[in-house]
């Protein structure tokens, strides 16, 4: 049975996204799960492969318009002094002087290839070459330095794809997190805990659970204020918008609860009570899936063409470039795109 092609972009080039895609890839897991295929600076990479001493070496895609006749070998391994050494199929993008280079230091050039990794990732998907992507992190700052204006993949991948619909969910182990809202202030999301909203999120985390092959999900709704507002004492949204929104979504056939208090939904949905939680704000639920297991929560954009995974951590310039960061949330990426690639 042949398993699904992923797209794996490099990331900043600047941060650790090189690194910890190379040693994500000298996994066997990985490579059961997918042909993975990286999108990035070859230079850069073999650079990041030299400082991680990660056990693959790469091999360059030219015109991915042959791609299937290319990776046509689907066992690219090969036994070197008793150690597996992973081939890597590789498509670069960008001339680069490696000498001038220095990791953990943004630059606008590192901006600029950051941003057509994923241009080209993205070609690769709607055109059918591959069947999903995993990204390595980005960084606003360097973006912005190179007159790229996205607050992150998210609203890029909305516009590369002319989708009407990305849809941000987190996957750690059994845990799965929707967003009413999230990259706002708090102070702007508070504004956005309204029942036609709340309505909204929840009809559309009941449909994609169930294109999951999810029967009948079981939906919790976070709570926004301190023990569920404590009947108005702590605040009046849970009596005047989320449970008319819960009470709703209940009339049209939608499994939910709620609102319970945010101390202890997420650790129930852990625990298997839920199939998945709405948080009602950034924070609320990337604290809850950090603190569970910071370095296996997944991002999952939901609504594009084609699935699309990430981790759920920064570039970490301070790491960069020393062999310390730690791939976990890259493989756990890696795989989760081809498991949903195959469902989807």
């Amino acid at each position: 049975m042949s398993v699904p092609k992923i797209a794996v972009t490099m990331g900043d080039p600047c941060g650790i996204g090189p690194e910890i895609v190379a040693l994500s890839l000298q996994e066997r897991e990985v490579w059961e799960a997918c042909t993975p295929v990286v999108v990035g600076q070859k230079d850069i990479f073999n650079k990041a492969i030299e400082i991680t001493k990660s056990r693959i070496r790469t091999t360059e895609l030219h015109d991915h318009n042959s791609m299937e006749e290319e990776l046509a070998y689907k066992d690219i391994r090969a036994d070197v002094e008793k150690h597996v050494i992973f081939n890597v199929p590789f498509v670069s993008i960008g001339d680069f002087n490696i000498r001038k280079f220095k990791f953990g230091v943004p630059s606008i050039v590192c901006g600029r290839l950051a941003f057509d990794f994923v241009k080209r990732a993205v070609q690769m998907c709607k055109e059918g070459f591959m069947n999903g992507m995993a990204t390595a992190p980005i960084n606003k700052f360097t973006l912005r330095m190179a007159g790229i204006n996205y607050i992150g993949h998210t609203e890029m991948l909305k516009d590369l794809t002319g989708s009407e619909e990305a849809i941000t969910m987190f996957q750690v182990k059994k845990l799965k997190i929707f967003f009413l809202s999230r990259h706002k202030s708090l102070r702007d999301a508070l504004d956005e805990v309204k029942k036609e909203k709340i309505l909204k999120i929840l009809e559309i985390a009941d449909r994609y659970l169930r294109g999951f092959s999810i029967e009948n999900p079981c939906i919790a709704v976070s709570a926004l204020n301190p023990h569920a507002g404590e009947q108005g004492l702590f605040g009046t949204e849970e009596e005047k918008e989320i449970k008319p929104a819960i009470e709703e979504a209940q009339s049209l056939g939608i499994s939910v609860e709620g609102p319970y208090p945010a101390d202890s939904v997420f650790n129930r949905a852990a625990k298997g009570e839920f199939d998945a939680v709405i948080s009602l704000y950034h924070d609320q639920g990337h604290v809850a899936s950090k603190m569970y297991d910071f370095n296996r929560t997944v991002s999952v954009t939901l609504g594009l063409p084609f699935i699309r995974t990430s981790v759920d951590h920064g570039t970490a310039y301070d790491l960069a470039g020393k062999g310390l960061a730690n791939p976990t949330s890259m493989k756990e990426a890696i795989i989760a795109a081809a498991t949903y690639a195959s469902i989807s």
